[in-house]
C-alpha cells in the first residue's frame, strides 16, 4: 500500500500545482469568483478582501502541491491536504445541489467544469488524500526538518510574488477567450439556427420548430398553440460572442468597432468608481495622439450616460465612450482601466494601466506589424 500512497501523493501534488498555478496566474479573475461566493452566501463584507484571499488561496494550493511532490513536511502537509479536500468536497457538493455560483473556477479559465464535474473530481481525490494522511508518518524526507521549512517558505514567497506581479501587470498566460491572436468574428459566417418550442393549449403537447419553418401565418394554429421557449444554435466558431457594445444613445455599435479593418484601440473599465483616474488621464493624451494618426478609440464602460458625463467632466477627458456588460469587461483585460489593440477583429496586444507604453514606442511597434 505504501507505493499506492506515494502514487497518490504525486498525483494529488500535480493536480494542486496545476490548479494553484492556473488560478494564481490570474488572481483578479479568481478574486471575481470569490466575490460571487461572498455574494451568494451574503458575506459581502469580505468583498474588499477578495484579492487578498485569491492570492492566499492560490499560493496555499500551489505550495501544498509542491510540498506533496517534494515530500516536504508530510505530517503537516497531509493534515492541510485532508482539511482542504474535506472543505472543498462539501463546498462543491453544495454548489452542485443548489448552484449558488455557476462556475466555481477550480481550474480558473484554463479548464471549465460544471459544478457536478467539480464535485466528482473532488470525490475522486478525497480517498487519495485520506490514504496520504494514513501513511503520513511513513514518507521518508530527503532532508532535515529545518531545510524542509525553508523550501516551503521559498515557494510561498516565490509564488505569492509571482501572483501579485500578474495582478499588477497582466497574467503571463492568458486563458480567457480575449487572449492575443484570437479573432472576434467569423470569416465566413454560417447562418445561426433559431429553434422555437410551442405547446398545444389543450393537449399540452410540445413541438420544436426551426424558425421560420412553423405555421405562424395560420391564425387557427396560432390560437391553438402558445410559445414556450427559444434556443439558438450558432455553428460559427469564434471568440467574443458575449460582447455587445452600445453607444450612449443605446444603438448597437459592436460590428463597427469589432470589424474595423484598421487599428482599433479599446479601453475597458468595468467600474468607473474604482478605475485608476490617473491612468485615464494618461490614456486621454495617448488617445488624442492616436486620433491624429487616424487610429480609432472606443472606451467601453458599464455605467449610465449621466455617470459617464460626470466622470469625463471631473477628469477633463475627451474620449468616445460606449457601454457593455461589466462581467464581459472584467474578462477583456484584467485591469481597470485596461487597453486592447485590435485590427480586423484580431486581438494584437493588451496592456495593464501600469504598463501603458509611450506613444512613440507604440507607433514604432505598429510599424513592425
Amino acid at each position: 500500500m505504501k507505493w499506492i500512497a506515494n502514487i497518490s501523493r504525486i498525483l494529488i501534488g500535480i493536480v494542486f500545482v496545476f490548479s494553484g498555478f492556473v488560478k494564481g496566474v490570474d488572481p483578479l479573475g479568481t478574486a471575481y469568483r470569490l466575490e460571487d461566493y461572498f455574494i451568494a452566501f451574503n458575506w459581502e463584507f469580505f468583498i474588499p478582501l477578495a484579492l487578498f484571499f485569491s492570492i492566499l488561496l492560490c499560493t496555499v494550493e500551489f505550495v501544498t502541491g509542491v510540498m506533496l511532490l517534494l515530500n516536504v513536511q508530510m505530517k503537516f502537509t497531509s493534515w492541510l491536504l485532508l482539511i482542504m479536500m474535506a472543505f472543498f468536497t462539501v463546498l462543491t457538493l453544495n454548489d452542485a445541489l443548489y448552484n449558488p455560483v455557476p462556475d466555481c473556477g477550480c481550474f480558473g479559465d484554463a479548464i471549465k467544469l460544471t459544478n457536478w464535474q467539480t464535485f466528482y473530481k473532488n470525490l475522486l481525490i478525497l480517498p487519495l488524500a485520506m490514504l496520504v494522511f494514513v501513511y503520513r508518518k511513513k514518507f521518508i524526507p530527503l532532508t532535515s526538518s529545518g531545510r524542509q521549512w525553508l523550501i516551503a517558505l521559498f515557494f510561498i514567497g516565490m509564488f505569492g510574488s509571482f501572483s501579485y506581479m500578474c495582478y499588477s501587470h497582466l497574467p503571463v498566460i492568458d486563458f480567457t477567450e480575449w487572449k492575443t491572436g484570437n479573432k472576434l468574428y467569423p470569416e465566413n459566417p454560417k447562418p445561426v439556427n433559431y429553434y422555437l418550442t410551442y405547446k398545444n393549449k389543450q393537449s399540452g403537447e410540445q413541438k420544436e420548430y426551426l424558425s421560420p419553418n412553423y405555421p405562424f401565418n395560420d391564425s387557427i394554429w396560432m390560437a391553438q398553440w402558445e410559445f414556450v421557449s427559444q434556443r439558438v444554435e450558432d455553428p460559427n466558431t469564434y471568440y467574443g460572442k458575449s460582447l455587445i457594445i452600445s453607444d450612449t444613445t443605446g444603438n448597437n455599435a459592436t460590428e463597427s468597432i469589432i470589424r474595423n479593418l484598421d487599428y482599433q484601440l479599446i479601453i475597458n473599465s468595468y467600474d468607473l468608481t474604482t478605475a485608476d483616474k490617473e491612468a485615464f488621464k494618461q490614456l486621454n493624451d495617448f488617445c488624442a495622439k492616436a486620433y491624429n494618426d487616424n487610429i480609432a478609440t472606443a472606451v467601453l464602460v458599464s455605467a449610465e450616460p449621466s455617470d459617464i458625463a460626470q466622470f469625463s467632466k471631473e477628469n477633463n477627458l475627451q474620449l468616445d465612450f460606449y457601454t457593455a456588460d461589466d462581467i464581459v469587461l472584467k474578462s477583456i483585460v484584467r485591469s481597470n482601466p485596461g487597453v486592447l489593440l485590435m485590427k480586423d477583429g484580431v486581438i494584437l496586444k493588451k496592456w495593464h494601466h501600469n504598463d501603458i507604453p509611450d506613444y512613440e514606442d507604440f507607433k514604432k511597434e505598429l510599424g513592425t506589424r
